[in-house]
């Protein structure tokens, strides 16, 4: 652990994952719990069967999540973690509330990205306290088992949605994340505060300049956080589009829930076995061969297409799909604790900035595939082929740079 939080209470390794994999968690409930209502929710707002329309509900909160995370790092910086991290996840819990009663499609819409905003502050606050309390390799471990912990969220999530469905009618799926937003600020509340008053910046417009400045101009950090954009893109067109093409290419719409609850717990799986890799492998190479892995399976997932019309067996697409989006979860994981690993000064304002370009950029690529994908998943295999090919440079050219910790002020 870092030295520099002697001021602050001791925390246990199980208690710091169990904290942010949970509230990390709570950012993929809001999405994870809505796919399975797709047909629901096109049917009540007479959107058509099949029409892509109802993807905006993935994409809004995934921009809402991009925008918010900007203020929420400089802001957590300067007052801390937990009054931030509170104040997310009321807002968090109006999107939540405001989503289940909306009268129309487009009020949802907007519900939904407020909910985006409110679930930026978790997502930046988790990976910040990760660098408050640790550092290097440790971090990258930190960070492996906490998304090993939270990817039981989307592992449960979708059956979760589904019972809840039959129980009741789709805005359930979304009363369930606003009682869950209420246990995170009890415990966000009893959690404490992990950022010391000695490393607290200004919030002063040159001060946050100077932050900002900082990351988007080390090679490093830059790099990885180019990568995660473009294996961002190829991820989020199978968050999007996974029920479309579960559903309407390969007409299983029944099959949707427990498959993406596979995927997901496979993920988990990879994630965890990750995180024993770390102890005699650097981040850097694990990052690099799991970005790889990616584009291994986009080719695949390609070459299979391009022989069969688009419609490859189902179960090529699934276990194309689970590899894939593992290696990505694995990418991410590595990446963000790379491109940490300098901002020890400014983890809040360097994970906003990384948050805000990796969700924008990779919500506007996903939804240039997700576009194309009708019926067939040609077009989801050649854009991530392209998307993770390009991961793949950028990674490659920001390991030439510094891992040393910088210092913004620094005049």
């Amino acid at each position: 652990m870092n030295s520099t939080s002697a001021e602050l209470p001791k925390r246990s390794l199980a208690g710091v994952v169990a904290f942010t994999a949970f509230i990390s968690a709570l950012l993929a409930v809001g999405i994870d719990t809505a796919l399975p209502a797709f047909d629901e929710i096109r049917s009540a707002f007479d959107l058509g069967r099949g029409s892509g329309q109802v993807s905006l509900v993935v994409t809004c909160y995934f921009l809402g999540m991009a925008i918010g995370q900007l203020p929420s790092g400089p802001l957590s910086d300067r007052f801390g973690r937990r009054p931030v991290l509170i104040g997310s996840l009321v807002l968090y819990a109006i999107g939540a509330l405001g989503s289940s009663l909306a009268p129309g499609f487009g009020l949802l819409l907007v519900f939904r990205f407020l909910w985006g905003i409110g679930a930026a502050g978790p997502a930046v606050i988790a990976q910040a306290i990760a660098r408050d309390l640790y550092e290097g390799d440790q971090m990258a471990r930190v960070l492996a088992l906490q998304m090993a912990v939270f990817l039981v969220g989307p592992t449960i999530a979708p059956l979760a949605g589904e019972l809840l469905l039959r129980a009741g009618p789709w805005q359930l799926v979304f009363l369930v994340a606003l009682a869950l937003s209420g246990v995170g600020i009890a415990w966000s509340a009893r959690f404490g505060e992990t950022l010391p008053s000695h490393r607290r910046r200004p919030i002063d417009g040159p001060t946050i300049g100077r932050g900002i400045r900082a990351t988007l101009t080390h090679r490093y950090s830059t790099g990885c956080v180019a990568a995660m954009v473009f294996s961002f893109g190829a991820f989020f067109v199978f968050l999007g589009s996974s029920q479309p093409i579960v559903d309407e290419v390969y007409g299983r719409p029944e099959w949707f829930a427990f498959t993406f609850a596979g995927i997901s717990a496979v993920q988990g799986v990879g994630v965890w076995l990750s995180s024993r890799v770390l102890g005699r492998y650097s981040a850097a190479t694990v990052g690099t061969t799991a970005v790889a892995v990616n584009l291994v399976a986009y080719l695949v997932m390609g070459t299979a297409a391009l022989a069969t019309s688009g419609v490859p067996s189902f179960w090529v697409w699934v276990v194309t799909i689970t590899v894939a989006s593992t290696a990505s979860t694995i990418t991410t994981i590595t990446l963000v604790s790379l491109s940490l690993q300098p901002m020890e000064r400014i983890a809040g304002t360097a994970t906003a900035v990384r948050g805000l370009l990796t969700l924008g950029f990779g919500s506007v690529l996903a939804a240039v595939v997700d576009r194309q994908i009708d019926m067939t998943i040609t077009p989801m295999a050649i854009g991530g082929a392209i998307y993770c090919t390009l991961a793949f440079v950028v990674l490659t050219w920001a390991r030439s740079g510094s891992l040393a910790v910088i210092d913004p002020d620094r005049r």
